[in-house]
Formats: structure tokens, C-alpha cells, sequence
């Protein structure tokens, strides 16, 4: 006698054994629903799963088909269908073949949208309803979806859920459906609750910084309209401060506390003190190794002290800054001070320079205002060796709307600045300096992106004697004249290349990335720096390149052919900080 294990054993081998009674389903429907069907129908469903069936269960999941079809294609605007269905034994397997007509599709006969609480009676809601009612995705004589109806829904409160009635819900919504007409008529009922103004912060995880910066930092004041954007922008200008490493700011939209909404802020402290050391390379400056150290709260009012030392192949430099906290008007201040030492192409400069800014961000624009007094000692082997100094007033504005991508593929970044001096108010010769650089970016197919950019600047003066060179210009390098040394294309002297008071440049690049994190580039690049305009002689730049995002930043890999050189010039950089 065989084992009670040998038996289980046998009849398992047995079973697997027997033939499996495979099972096939055909939809012969339309073919915009005919992949809906063959997704969602439970026979097709035990088709792909390979069950086996017997005849009742074939019986049971072909009714429960029908009905399930004629539910799919309800919510598809479908409600007189014709669906038929047969089953037969093929052999030792079942087939089930489904005949759908889904009929003529309902559309959308009217649309009635009926407004309730605040956004009814104020006085200056009549824009938001007509927004509302203009941007309702149903319209008539569209066809009748569920899917688009729920979307609708959605739809409706959106703009009111962002701006003023955070509240805002649907108190009903009807879908009357004729099915003699094959109509749908629609109807919401839109309860906006009360409008929204902002309280006071309620501030916590603020330990060891004043919380007045916090408050500074808010673009939602005291009985301001509630903007849902204020809450994004207040949370994305905490974390960008340096004071905090997290920040999430939201409300409690109840309707009780309409009037003056709090604010909830929850923060995470960065540490007070901060020291970091770096390591990079370009072919424009050399290799770099920098050193920085931070403190954020003197004398325990959120005063940031940085200091920075950075040792290049052609300049080194020592910066100390001093800066406050955002201002309840959004303005930054700063003090500082900075020691360079530069040599690029035969022009050594030592300069000592202090600074005042005040800087201002709103939106995608930044400003900053500053008074700036420098002073150097340049010289060009035995050609040049004079003392410039310039106490300027300056001004910067700076638009940018290509959000953080490391490779941008919309938008632009605007720079335009201007500044002067008159002597002898510190001063050696009086000038005016104006600068501009535009970079647009261009999404160019699924995967590339054009680059264009352009760059001028001129320095108004009787002669450039006198000026610090920092207010002078010279051209060629990795993000001027590619093909070209950095820094020099200028006045060329016996010993080196001299900054002069004219510069234009252009530049027309396209990228493709391959993935995610790599690409190649073609570029052509032209540009000049002269002293005067009609000097001004474009040399031209052209060749191909590597883009790799990397976890550190973008690094870019660039061969180019400078035409007036007749040479060929490897542009790289990279940095990495600790």
C-alpha cells in the first residue's frame, strides 16, 4: 500500500496531468471602446489569468459581463448600448464572443452653475465667477464622460480653493440624462464658504534664531486675502534664507477663523555655525581650492558673518561679508569687504574694495543697489603700471524665469546694470558703465534644447585710465568666446591683454540629451572687446560638447575651434563643496 505522502504525491501529478480548458474572449466593438472592454470585462479578465472554468462559471461571468459593459459605456456617454454575447465549447475550451453597439453618445445639453456664500454676495466676486464659469472644461455639445464630468467637478473649485475661499466645496451636483434626446444636462451647486484674510503667525521650532525673521519673510500680511501661492512663496523664502533647512506653512480652513486665518509656520533650525572647504577646476581659472566659514546670529539678532578664502591658479581672494535679515519690506543688507589678487593673459591687478548693498527679491526679479569704493594697482609687464581707484554707485536688476532645472528648457534670465563714478569723489576718472546679458532658452523637440545668448557693455569716459578694471571688459572663455583663452580678447599690449571699454558677445547653442543625466552640445560663439565700438571686430568660436548632470551641478565638456586663432581650445569645469 502506497504512503499517504505517495498518494498526495500521485494525485498532484495526476491533476497537473490533465489538460487545462484554456479560455478566449473576442469584442467585436467600435475601437474607442474597444480596449476599455477587453480591459475590464471579468471574463476577459479570467482569460488572462488562465483559469479554469466550468459551465456554470462561464454562464455566471458572461451575465456579469454584459452588465459591466453596459456600465463602462455609461460612463463613456453611452446609455441606449445593444450588447449581445454567445458562448461555445471549442474542443476542450470555452470562447465567449461579445457584439457591442454602443449606440449614439449623450452629449452635453446644458450646463447650470449655481454659486452660494461669499463668493454669491460680495461685492467683488463677480470675477471669479465669470472665470469660473468661463473655465468650466464641460461645454455644450460636448460629449458626456464620467471621467470628464468628475474632472469638471474638480475643476470648479480650484480657483477658489487658490485664491480667497479655501473653504470652498460642492454642495450638489446633478446629471440629469435624457436618453430619448441623448442629452445631459448639468448642474453644481457651489458653496464658496466665507472669504479668507490672513492672522498673525504661529511660529514653532524657532529655538535659537529670532522669530522676527520669520515674520519678516512673510508675503502674507495681517488681513491680506488668502492666496494659496503666499503660503508657497512664504515657504520657499524660508528655506532659500539660510536660517532654515525646512519650512512648512499652511492653514486650517475653517470657517470660524475666516477673519484673521493664522498661519502655521514649523521650522527646522539650520546649525549656527557652519565651515566649508571646496575643491574645483575650469580651464577658464585653474584649479580651485576654497575655504568658508559662517556664523548666522551676532549678538543674537540673526546677523550672518561669512568669511571666504579661495586660492585659484590666476586669482585669489579673501571676502568678509556682514549681512542682516530680510526686512519687513523684503529688503536684504549687507556690508562687505574683499582683498583679490589677479593674473590672467599678462594683466596682474591687486585690488582692496568695500561694499554696501541693499538687495530685493519679489517674484522671479531681483534688484540690488550698492555703493562700492575699490581700489587697485594694475600692471602689464612693462607696458602698463598705474594706481585706479572709483567710488561707484551701482545698480543691478535681474529677472529669472527658468525655476531650478540644472539645464533649463524654457525661459530666461535677464541681467541689466548700471553704475558710475565722478571725480574726485574718491575717484579717478568720472565714467558711466552699462552691461546687459540676456540667455534664452528653448525647448527644441522632445529631447533637445536651444540656447541663445547675448551680452554688451560699454563704460562712458573721456579715457579708461583711472577706472579699476573690475568695470572693464574683456572677452573669450567658457561662458564668453569658447575657442578662446579666458580673457583674451581686449587691447592687445607687448605684455599681456588690457581691459578696455567695449564688449559684445553672442552665442547660438543646441543641446540633446540622450537620458536623464547626459547630452551633447553644438555651438557657435562670436564676440570682441574694444575701446570703442567701430573697433569692435567679432571673432568667431564653434565646436561640440558633453552635458552631464551631475549629484554636484551641471558639468560641461566643451572642444572648440577658435577660427581666428586657427586652434583648438578645451573648455571644462567642475566644482564640488563640503
Amino acid at each position: 500500500m502506497p504512503t499517504p505522502i505517495l498518494r498526495v504525491l500521485l494525485l498532484l501529478a495526476a491533476l497537473a496531468a490533465m489538460p487545462a480548458h484554456a479560455l478566449t474572449v473576442e469584442v467585436d466593438a467600435p475601437d474607442e471602446i474597444k480596449a476599455l472592454l477587453t480591459q475590464h470585462l471579468e471574463t476577459a479578465r479570467a482569460a488572462r489569468l488562465g483559469e479554469k472554468l466550468d459551465a456554470e462559471e462561464i454562464a455566471r461571468l458572461q451575465r456579469q459581463s454584459e452588465q459591466t459593459a453596459r456600465d463602462l459605456l455609461a460612463t463613456e456617454g453611452y446609455f441606449s448600448p445593444q450588447v449581445e454575447s454567445a458562448v461555445e465549447r471549442v474542443g476542450d475550451d470555452w470562447r465567449v464572443d461579445y457584439r457591442v453597439d454602443p449606440g449614439v453618445r449623450t452629449t452635453v445639453r446644458s450646463v447650470t452653475l449655481i454659486f452660494d456664500g461669499a463668493v454669491k454676495t460680495r461685492a467683488d466676486a463677480a470675477g471669479m465667477r465669470a472665470r469660473i464659469e468661463r473655465g468650466f472644461s464641460l461645454r455644450q455639445g460636448m460629449p458626456f464622460r464620467q471621467a470628464d464630468w468628475n474632472a469638471a467637478k474638480l475643476g470648479v473649485l480650484r480657483p477658489l480653493l487658490a485664491r480667497t475661499y479655501p473653504a470652498a466645496q460642492l454642495l450638489a451636483s446633478e446629471a440629469r440624462i435624457d436618453p430619448a434626446a441623448r442629452a445631459a444636462d448639468l448642474t453644481l451647486t457651489i458653496d464658496s464658504g466665507p472669504a479668507f484674510f490672513y492672522g498673525e503667525p504661529v511660529i514653532s521650532g524657532a529655538r535659537r534664531y529670532p522669530e522676527s525673521i520669520i515674520r519678516n519673510l512673510s508675503p502674507a500680511k495681517p488681513d491680506k486675502p488668502f492666496r494659496q501661492q503666499d503660503l508657497l512663496d512664504y515657504q520657499i523664502a524660508l528655506e532659500a534664507s539660510g536660517y532654515y533647512s525646512q519650512a512648512t506653512v499652511r492653514i486650517e480652513p475653517d470657517p470660524t477663523l475666516a477673519a484673521a486665518v493664522p498661519i502655521r509656520v514649523e521650522v527646522v533650525e539650520r546649525p549656527e555655525k557652519r565651515f566649508s572647504v571646496g575643491v574645483g577646476v575650469s580651464t577658464d581659472t585653474g584649479a580651485r581650492v576654497q575655504a568658508g566659514w559662517l556664523t548666522r546670529n551676532i549678538a543674537d539678532r540673526g546677523l550672518r558673518l561669512k568669511l571666504d578664502a579661495r586660492i585659484e591658479t590666476t586669482q585669489q581672494s579673501g571676502t568678509a561679508e556682514l549681512a542682516w535679515p530680510r526686512t519687513s519690506a523684503g529688503y536684504e543688507n549687507s556690508l562687505g569687504t574683499q582683498l583679490k589678487h589677479e593674473e590672467i593673459k599678462g594683466q596682474k591687478t591687486r585690488s582692496v574694495l568695500a561694499v554696501a548693498k541693499r538687495s530685493r527679491t519679489r517674484g522671479q526679479i531681483e534688484t540690488t543697489v550698492s555703493l562700492q569704493y575699490q581700489t587697485e594697482q594694475q600692471t602689464i609687464g612693462d607696458v602698463v603700471n598705474e594706481r585706479n581707484q572709483a567710488l561707484t554707485a551701482n545698480y543691478a536688476w535681474t529677472q529669472r524665469t527658468v525655476g531650478r532645472a540644472f539645464y533649463p528648457r524654457r525661459g530666461y534670465v535677464l541681467t541689466l546694470q548700471g553704475g558710475g563714478a565722478v571725480a574726485p569723489l574718491l575717484t579717478d576718472t568720472s565714467f558711466i558703465r552699462f552691461y546687459g546679458r540676456h540667455t534664452q532658452y528653448f525647448q527644441a523637440g522632445a529631447n533637445g534644447r536651444l540656447v541663445l545668448r547675448g551680452e554688451f557693455g560699454s563704460v562712458l569716459a573721456d579715457t579708461r585710465n583711472g577706472i579699476p578694471t573690475d568695470f572693464l571688459f574683456r572677452a573669450g572663455g567658457d561662458n564668453s568666446v569658447r575657442g578662446y583663452a579666458y580673457q583674451s580678447l581686449g587691447h592687445a599690449l607687448a605684455g599681456g591683454v588690457e581691459s578696455v571699454r567695449y564688449l559684445a558677445t553672442g552665442s547660438v547653442e543646441y543641446n540633446y540629451f540622450f537620458n536623464r543625466d547626459w547630452g551633447m552640445a553644438l555651438f557657435v560663439d562670436a564676440g570682441d572687446a574694444a575701446d570703442t565700438p567701430s573697433q569692435l571686430s567679432p571673432v568667431f568660436g564653434y565646436g561640440f560638447g558633453a552635458r552631464y548632470r551631475s549629484p554636484v551641478g551641471p558639468v560641461n565638456l566643451d572642444l572648440a575651434y577658435g577660427e581666428a586663432t586657427r586652434k583648438f581650445r578645451l573648455h571644462f569645469s567642475l566644482g564640488v563643496s563640503f
